[in-house]
């Protein structure tokens, strides 16, 4: 504990500032403003080095959080990166994408600001980079064993990398045409610069891990040549079943799933593009969907110059301080505004929609809704409260139930729950021999931190089996839930 007082000291949550709202729209640069290191210190110095750091239990991977805040506080910044690395691949993912349950669950947060954990995290990941403290670690030794990863999100990188480490032979397969999943393609620039990515993933490759783009398994390779090539097969292609709007007038020109509309955004932003299929310029945009993939479009929206967008969410408006049916430390339900939300836009809450009109040449016009309440277990719509909205760009962001089923998984034959989730058992292990899975494409829908951490601990339970034993940790296990 640095400073004994420096809670006390120090009441006030300080970061970064955010640039200006008219500077930032006109680019797709990260939004935040450099956060001078004092002021950086004095944060980290506010940890209280709690008896018990709820803050560990609060994150997946077991972040050894107080050690870092004091490190930082101290100027050990390179013990920090250590200590932090020790239980985190990819701290630059996290510390810009996670929702922090860790702050969630400060013993600080009881009744001040939690201490600003998430930037200190980000600020060490990015200082040692600065300093080339990030070194490729390859292994000592080759088991001669292989293994395929199929999937390049968070959760297959983490795999990859910890299995990489261990002395096997990894290759890792994307469908898409760059390494990365939804850290490429689903999150826009402006919340995380793809750079980051890159220089992590120059790490992976001088370590041995070999990555295949353009290539999905199941269509461009059968599953059971990976099953033939590879001692070991770890599915990590995430939940990319989107949920549809299946209402009147959905097959409109001008309606689009959100990872329809997204990667363009990320793909214009890396150079690739003059100009994107599915733009938001000049057009009424509606937003289907309240949480970060639509807080994603609204931004990708205000950069593309739209006219007008209205973000739509069926659930009520959050409340602004805790309910005492949400205490700490669990992950706070609470009305938060990111920077896409500080740009403009309006946030409609309670509202269902439940018809599209389109114009005489098949594209979407107009939008009919009603406002809604929640009783006796489901939404009932409340009369009188219907409305046109004119949209001629609908950007549905509803979220996902769970992977593609065609394909790998049908070839595979593996065992999906009634959400269509892979079955897994305690050691991440499929009802298929040899194969195992991790992320979203068995959990769900979920955080960027599970994610990592399932990848971390699936790739324990892989070199086990091919190996007899494991020194590689295992934070989580299958059956873990998280605290929101």
């Amino acid at each position: 504990m640095g400073d004994v007082q420096g809670f006390l000291k120090h009441r006030e949550r300080v970061l970064p500032q955010r640039r200006p709202v008219p500077d930032r729209v006109q680019d797709w640069q990260e939004v935040y403003e450099p956060l001078p290191i004092v002021d950086l210190q004095a944060q980290a110095s506010r940890c209280m080095d709690c008896g018990i750091p709820f803050c560990n239990d609060g994150c997946p991977l077991g972040n050894l959080i107080p050690d870092w805040n004091d490190l930082v506080f101290r100027d050990q910044w390179q013990a920090a990166i250590e200590r932090l690395h020790a239980t985190n691949n990819f701290p630059e993912f996290t510390g810009r994408l996670c929702p922090a349950p860790c702050e969630g669950s400060c013993v600080l947060g009881i009744n001040q600001p939690p201490v600003t954990i998430k930037q200190v995290e980000v600020e060490i990941i990015d200082r040692a980079f600065e300093e080339g403290w990030v070194v490729p670690l390859p292994p000592e030794t080759l088991t001669g064993k292989s293994v395929a990863v199929v999937g390049s999100g968070p959760a297959g990188l983490a795999a990859a990398q910890q299995l990489t480490r261990a002395g096997h032979a990894v290759t890792v397969y994307e469908r898409a045409d760059r390494i990365g999943g939804l850290l490429r393609y689903g999150i826009p620039e402006f919340k995380m610069e793809k750079r980051h990515l890159d220089r992590r993933l120059e790490q992976m490759e001088a370590e041995g891990t070999t990555f295949v783009t353009g290539v999905e398994v199941g269509v461009d390779v059968p599953a059971a040549q990976l099953q033939d090539e590879f001692d070991a097969v770890v599915l990590a292609g995430g939940a990319t079943n989107w949920r549809d709007l299946p209402i009147p007038g959905r097959d409109l020109d001008g309606i689009h799933q959100a990872m329809e509309f997204l990667p363009w955004g990320n793909r214009y932003a890396a150079g690739d593009l003059d100009e994107v299929p599915i733009s938001a310029e000049g057009r009424d945009v509606v937003i289907i969907g309240g949480g970060d993939t639509g807080a994603d479009c609204l931004g990708t929206a205000h950069r593309q110059g739209a006219r007008s967008v209205h973000q739509f969410e069926i659930m009520p408006r959050p409340p602004d301080e805790r309910q005492s049916s949400n205490p700490w430390p669990t992950y706070p339900m609470t009305y938060k505004v990111t920077s896409a939300h500080e740009e403009g836009g309006e946030r409609v809450y309670s509202v269902n929609t439940e018809e599209f009109l389109g114009d005489d040449d098949g594209r979407v016009r107009v939008l009919k809704g009603h406002e809604v309440e929640f009783l006796d277990g489901r939404f009932q719509r409340i009369e009188g409260t219907d409305f046109e909205l004119e949209a001629d760009l609908v950007l549905l962001a509803m979220g996902f139930l769970g992977p593609e089923t065609d394909g790998m998984l049908d070839q595979l034959g593996v065992e999906l729950t009634e959400r269509t989730n892979v079955v897994r058992d305690d050691d991440w292990a499929t009802s298929v021999d040899d194969v195992w899975v991790c992320g979203d494409m068995g959990r769900g829908q979920s955080l960027i931190v599970w994610a990592i951490a399932e990848g971390r601990a699936c790739a324990a339970a892989v070199d086990e089996s091919l190996m007899g034993n494991s020194v590689l940790p295992r934070p989580v296990t299958p059956t873990d839930m998280p605290l929101r």
